[in-house]
């Protein structure tokens, strides 16, 4: 398929600059990718779609203040953006200036924190803070949190909170796993006391997650690596639902995308990895049934996942409808529930 076979019109007003009043006050659509059918509802709806056979797989990643701003030896101005830790005082990180540094040189970030670019990594700088103070801590101090390049405003005290979910605890993504933040802690209580189970992966969001497709045969594409790990109680529990009959509901697509990768043997197996799992139409899912999302860029990676999953016709569909009844886009957007379309594999 064509990178242009996934592009739709979306008019600048729909992309949510602001989350909802109440973290579950947004909309929710459900598509059944079997048929096709639509359904508008709320996203305190939820549960009417849910039985207590059912597991719900949640991402309890955290997002870190990943963005720093600084100089170069030069005096000229440079972004850095923290991609992964490599570990308490290397990392690889996006770096930003009118001319890229050379490797050896010197940076000076936030006033205080110098770095050396120790070299490349295809995209990323390897650079090493010379600081004795372990990097996710010198985040934590000095860091910006790194809203989606389609949110005009500079983070708030109020996207602090608001782009982090409620369950967030393993610190490493530079951005949200954003179909989680529409639970709240009444919801999750909802789910809870209708005897349904969750269970949890972590996979730590990766900036490459907002790389445009640029190529126009998507299998040219080149997808962008991230780091996970699936525990042990969550397989036995995905285990235990399938022997019950019940679903496995994976809340975003970064769940998703730990989930199958974690089973690309045929069995899905714990453990921590790093993948670059592409999915696009005619993938087999071996594990998940059910997708909560938000609604995702146009020509995305992700608009490729989604129609994988319910069904290209269906996908595309679902989003004219989407844009005709003025559902709120991306990150800071409604939800997506969407089951599993009928010519997609059956689970393990």
């Amino acid at each position: 398929m064509r990178t242009q076979d996934f592009d739709f019109y979306l008019p600048s007003e729909l992309i949510a600059q602001y989350p909802a009043e109440k973290r579950s006050g947004s909309r929710l659509l459900h598509l059944n990718g079997k048929n096709g059918n639509i359904t508008d509802s709320s996203f305190t709806a939820l549960t009417q779609w849910l039985n207590p056979s059912d597991l719900i797989v949640f991402n309890d990643t955290r997002v870190i203040k990943a963005r720093l701003f600084g100089q170069k030896a030069t005096g000229g101005a440079v972004e850095v953006m923290i991609e992964r830790a490599l570990n308490n005082h290397e990392v690889l990180a996006q770096v930003r200036a009118s001319r890229s540094p050379k490797t050896g040189s010197r940076l000076v970030l936030e006033g205080e924190i110098e770095a050396i670019v120790l070299g490349r990594e295809d995209d990323l700088f390897h650079l090493q803070l010379l600081h004795s103070t372990p990097v996710y801590d010198l985040l934590e101090q000095y860091g910006h949190l790194p809203l989606p390049p389609y949110i005009a405003h500079a983070a708030a005290s109020e996207d602090e909170s608001r782009y982090q979910t409620v369950y967030a605890k393993h610190a490493g993504a530079v951005a949200a796993p954003t179909a989680g933040l529409h639970f709240d802690e009444a919801m999750l209580s909802s789910v809870e006391a209708m005897g349904v189970n969750t269970a949890y992966v972590t996979l730590h969001v990766g900036a490459g997650t907002f790389q445009p497709v640029k190529v126009e045969d998507i299998n040219a594409h080149k997808m962008h690596s991230e780091r996970y790990h699936i525990p042990e109680a969550t397989v036995t529990l995905i285990e235990q639902t399938r022997q019950q009959g019940g679903r496995v509901l994976a809340v975003g697509t970064t769940a998703l995308r730990a989930l199958e990768s974690a089973a690309q043997n045929g069995v899905l197996s714990a453990g921590e990895a790093e993948t670059n799992i592409f999915i696009t139409p005619g993938y087999q899912f071996r594990v998940v049934d059910r997708l909560l999302t938000n609604f995702h860029l146009p020509k995305s990676t992700l608009m490729m996942l989604v129609s994988a999953f319910a069904g290209h016709r269906h996908i595309m569909s679902a989003y004219q409808h989407a844009v005709e009844e003025q559902y709120r886009f991306f990150s800071y957007g409604d939800a997506m529930l969407i089951e599993r379309g009928a010519l997609q594999s059956s689970g393990t």
